[in-house]
């Protein structure tokens, strides 16, 4: 057999481990003739098995500490700890082995402090070196064709991220920027920290960078914004790492490089939770979602999961979706009793059975249509699966006992100008004022646009920029509030903790958005120029369209919570055999197709809702109108 091949079978940890012992074996040797060395006139001598127990105490630490988990090729500081671990509790282990086999007889004490040091620096510098070889080697092979590039942000992560990069023959790192004045003319890994921030522009092309890596996943939405603006002004690409949030909810990888997301923009700073509150909410409770495979209430779904409800239902009606979300959980929560049911919310025969064999505990009621321009002329679907529907679902957890009952509302529904909006305020009419006729509690959550979700203007822009624009704006001036699928999700969760029966709960939306900068913002993060790449045309206000949106009506009269974010509206109480007259007329209305009577109810319901607002494409409605017809 060849040397080679003898090598090849022989396993790397095989290798190392001999390495280490006869390191250890070569450091005492050196530790006992230094001590002798100093007094010339004592002779060095070695006991008959003082190597062996030398060998087998110090092998037994080394395996103990965990050294041989480690890896050569990235030694680090870690490593070196526990090679110095080593060397201090193999030196106690000798002692404790010489002095049982022969009293210490001939091993002068000062051996004994010796050793360690010895033995970290024969241990230690062959991995540094071993690794400093294979960098430099990487470098010399990669970085002919690597990119250069500017790390943002001497921080933690920038740092890893740095480390990384010098093995990835894409990128090499030019340096550093960062704005904290203790870093001026420092260096990590090796790398200058070159300046501030506001000096981005000059140094970037002073050092004749390629590309900018932003590495501030701690960074707030304002910092964010700042940072992103000096980097479109320096005319370069530039990526991000993923944000805190994402990383902790396993939505990517600490070290992932990624296009910067509008998301990363309009989001804001992390929300502070009472998980303890949440979680005595649904841990162990038999929890119900309708339209669970949408946009919402599947991230409900998934927050839900990790809160160790009892049983997850899921009602959908869309097969896609249904299987998409069934799918996810399955793998991501086996212990989960999961339940995905294919219905309609408003097929009460197949709702009342699901209700019977289920007995949720909780209920969120996420399935709706929302899409405002196309349900203009659709009048009785709205109607029947934005009020009608919720109706039966609320009547339904009433009868079966559920303890609370949860409406994902909207801001349109807020002084309404679009159908979409008055039924939806139909349906928070219902389940507040049957809150008093019930032991359930009945929730409702009012949040305008949700960053990304189906039919919302951020996937359509994304698309129309794909497709080469234009990119079309129906106001220069329109504006609307934005958050997360997430952060909505989360704070669904919390006001279902805060309410105990026919409150309105509204989200903090923060500063509302211009959707005209929100489409300049957009393409610039395409890499295009607003205008001149991608032109913006400007379409009209659409059939029910605001040019602004609102979170409450004026005469709710609303207040602060125990949570910064969640804001509490009063509701007004409607006489409940009018409204139970009213619906029913509705329901004959529905079941004969006869919309001329439907708008009615609803005119009957809503005495201040327009017909003509919500017809006319042209009129701008304003949302400072006070609603002070209406019978609530």
């Amino acid at each position: 057999m060849s040397l080679r091949k003898l090598i090849g079978i022989i396993h790397p940890r095989t290798a190392v481990v001999v390495h280490d012992l006869a390191m250890a074996c070569l450091a005492w040797w050196i530790a006992k003739t230094l001590r002798y060395a100093l007094k010339p006139d004592e002779v060095v001598s070695f006991g008959l098995l003082e190597f062996p127990v030398v060998l087998g105490m110090q092998g037994l630490m080394f395996y103990w500490t965990g050294l041989y988990k480690g890896v050569w090729r990235f030694a680090s500081l870690p490593d070196l700890w526990n090679i110095l671990c080593g060397a201090i509790m193999g030196v106690l282990a000798i002692y404790l082995g010489l002095f049982l086999y022969h009293r210490m007889e001939g091993v002068p004490r000062s051996v004994l402090l010796i050793y360690p040091v010895i033995l970290t620096a024969l241990l230690g510098a062959p991995r540094l070196a071993y690794r400093f070889w294979k960098d430099s080697r990487l470098d010399l092979f990669q970085t002919r064709v690597a990119r250069r590039v500017l790390i943002v942000g001497a921080n933690r992560a920038g740092e890893a991220l740095s480390r990384d990069l010098r093995h990835d023959g894409r990128y090499s790192v030019v340096g550093f920027v960062d704005d904290k004045s203790n870093l001026r003319g420092a260096s990590i890994n090796g790398y200058p920290v070159l300046g501030r921030l506001d000096q981005l522009v000059e140094l970037a092309r002073e050092s004749a960078v390629e590309m900018l890596l932003i590495a501030m996943p701690g960074a707030s939405t304002m910092e964010m914004r700042r940072v992103v603006e000096l980097c479109d002004s320096t005319g370069l690409p530039y990526r991000t790492l993923p944000r805190l949030d994402d990383v902790v909810a396993g939505r990517a990888q600490f070290n992932e490089i990624k296009e910067v997301a509008i998301e990363d923009l309009l989001g804001r700073d992390a929300v502070e939770l009472d998980w303890t509150a949440i979680r005595e909410t649904l841990t162990g409770r038999r929890v119900m979602i309708t339209g669970g495979g949408g946009s919402i209430g599947s991230e409900l779904c998934r927050q839900v999961a990790r809160l160790g409800a009892q049983s997850l239902i899921i009602a959908e009606q869309s097969e896609y979706n249904l299987y998409r979300i069934t799918s996810e959980l399955r793998a991501d929560f086996p212990e989960l009793i999961l339940e995905g049911v294919l219905v309609d919310c408003g097929d009460t025969v197949a709702m009342r059975k699901l209700f019977a064999e289920s007995k949720p505990q909780v209920v969120f009621h996420a399935a709706a249509y929302k899409h405002v321009p196309m349900l203009q002329g659709q009048l009785r679907a709205a109607f029947r699966n934005n009020a009608l529907v919720t109706r039966g679902m609320a009547d339904l957890s009433h009868e079966f006992g559920v303890e609370c009952f949860v409406l994902i509302s909207t801001d349109k529904a807020v002084n309404p100008t679009s159908v979409m909006g008055a039924c939806k305020r139909v349906a928070e009419i219902y389940c507040q004022n049957l809150n008093a006729h019930s032991d359930t509690r009945f929730i409702t959550v009012r949040f305008g646009n949700v960053l990304d979700s189906a039919g919302s203007v951020v996937p359509l822009f994304r698309q129309q920029i794909r497709d080469g624009g234009p990119i079309t704006v129906t106001h220069p001036e329109m504006t609307r509030y934005f958050m997360t699928i997430p952060e909505a999700c989360q704070l669904i969760l919390q006001a279902s903790c805060l309410g105990r029966g026919s409150e309105i709960f509204a989200l903090d939306m923060g500063e509302p958005v211009k959707i005209r900068d929100l489409a300049e913002q957009m393409i610039r993060l395409a890499g295009k120029k607003p205008g001149s790449e991608i032109p913006i045309v400007y379409t009209g206000l659409r059939a029910g369209e605001k040019l602004f949106e609102e979170l409450f009506h004026a005469l709710e009269n609303y207040s602060a919570t125990a949570h910064a974010k969640i804001f509490l509206a009063q509701h007004r109480e409607v006489s409940w055999e009018l409204l139970q007259a009213l619906l029913s007329r509705a329901v004959e209305a529905c079941a004969s197709y006869n919309e001329e009577e439907l708008r009615r109810c609803v005119s009957s319901l809503l005495p201040s809702f327009r017909w003509s607002d919500a017809a006319q494409p042209d009129n701008v409605v304003s949302i400072r109108r006070v609603e002070s017809g209406e019978s609530q």
